[in-house]
């Protein structure tokens, strides 16, 4: 297949329209668009920073109008979605539970060999929730033999539910507060799902194929990223015979010398409008977890500075992309203080974009509906490098 040439302003609005960022509420509205909003993009990946509202209410608060949290957790209940890994832990719907199966595999063979005493706990954990039902960490004792060094050093029984729960004997559901509660397989997947495992061939296509649709445009180390804990993954094999194939087409960007970008064919003459609302988007969203995109598409370069040393930060500690149409117009530094309920803006920084009036008003709206998303009532704005767009919009927030 010809290999497709697109300007750069064609390209943004494909991978902006693959994100479900085009237009507001490209899903719809309510429950159920939140089930659409997973199945479209395969994967909504979960942190748990709560800075701000978590990263996957976030992702999704982003495309679903007037979204609640419950939504999530009904969905998992009512066995539509799961949660586990593909390069990173996230949401996945419910039909493509036999594609996790590979990454169980991987982390099993990958796994250095395991004491006996490790091999009996876990099996000990495992009697337990059959018999018992789903069970937290906390319902196991505390069976540390020495002091923690830290949060990230668990004991033993935590560890034994990690690895049971990452080899796939047991799943995963969250409480309210976030907390994880472990049970078996045959209690979370319904009886309808197809358990069997995918060959090596069928599971690099299906990551193709899914990372594809919610990237729109992507590089094949992308895609193959995703499926980083299976070892030798066949993902730039499978790419590029579903090239030859037809199914997926190659693409030059003008003014990009990158290495070759691949797209589903079905873009090349989709007209898309982009509405020109505004987005205020998690560090973790779909659109924002590969840095090189952004620099490449948008030439807007992001990290998000949670992980960078305090002296060694530009704009914050948790700094917020904010999207107007295909620009990145500013990064919103924030934080939800709970018991006041105000959305505490430390650094509205403005990128060296001209705003417009109609541009400034689309912030004001999506500053407001962030901070009733986050519960809060009341808004403080500390500081801006732009005092003229910082006035105009406390103004309009009055």
């Amino acid at each position: 297949m010809k290999q497709a040439t697109l300007t750069k302003s064609q390209a943004r609005k494909i991978i902006l329209h693959a994100a479900g960022l085009s237009k507001p509420a490209p899903f719809g509205k309510g429950r159920e668009a939140v089930y659409k909003l997973i199945d479209h993009l395969g994967f909504v990946q979960l942190d748990t920073n709560y800075v701000v509202e978590r990263a996957h209410h976030h992702t999704i608060a982003a495309r679903v109008p007037d979204y609640k949290l419950e939504w999530l957790e009904e969905l998992q209940a009512d066995g539509r979605i799961f949660e586990f890994f593909t390069s990173d832990s996230g949401f996945i719907p419910m039909h493509n539970f036999r594609f996790s199966l590979p990454v169980k595999q991987g982390f099993l063979s990958n796994r250095k060999p395991l004491t006996q005493p490790e091999i009996n706990l876990m099996n000990k954990v495992l009697d337990r929730i059959d018999r018992e039902g789903p069970l937290m960490v906390k319902d196991f004792e505390n069976d540390r033999q020495e002091a923690s060094l830290g949060w990230w050093d668990w004991r033993p029984s935590k560890v034994a539910l990690e690895r049971l729960y990452l080899d796939g004997r047991l799943m995963t559901t969250r409480t309210k507060e976030f907390l994880k509660v472990y049970d078996l397989p045959l209690n979370l997947v319904p009886d309808d799902i197809d358990t069997t495992m995918p060959t090596p061939e069928e599971f690099a296509r299906h990551i193709i194929r899914r990372e594809l649709k919610a990237l729109g445009i992507a590089y094949a180390k992308e895609i193959a990223w995703r499926a980083r804990y299976v070892k030798n993954n066949l993902v730039k094999k499978e790419l590029e015979k579903l090239v030859e194939e037809g199914e997926i087409c190659k693409v030059a960007v003008e003014g990009l010398k990158t290495a070759p970008l691949y797209m589903i064919p079905a873009y090349k003459n989709k007209k898309i409008q982009l509405s020109g609302d505004a987005f205020i988007l998690s560090p973790f969203d779909t659109l924002n977890v590969f840095r090189h995109r952004l620099r490449d598409f948008f030439d807007f370069d992001y990290q998000i500075e949670c992980f960078v040393p305090a002296p060694k930060r530009k704009y914050g500690y948790f700094s917020l992309p904010l999207l107007i149409g295909d620009i990145f117009v500013a990064r919103m530094d924030s934080k939800a203080d709970r018991k006041q309920k105000t959305l505490i803006i430390h650094n509205l920084h403005f990128e060296p974009v001209k705003l417009s009036k109609p541009m400034i008003g689309k912030i004001i709206d999506a500053i407001q509906t962030f901070a009733r998303f986050n519960q809060c009532g009341d808004l403080v704005i500390s500081k801006s490098n732009n005092k003229q767009y910082l006035k105009a919009i406390k103004d309009g927030l009055r």
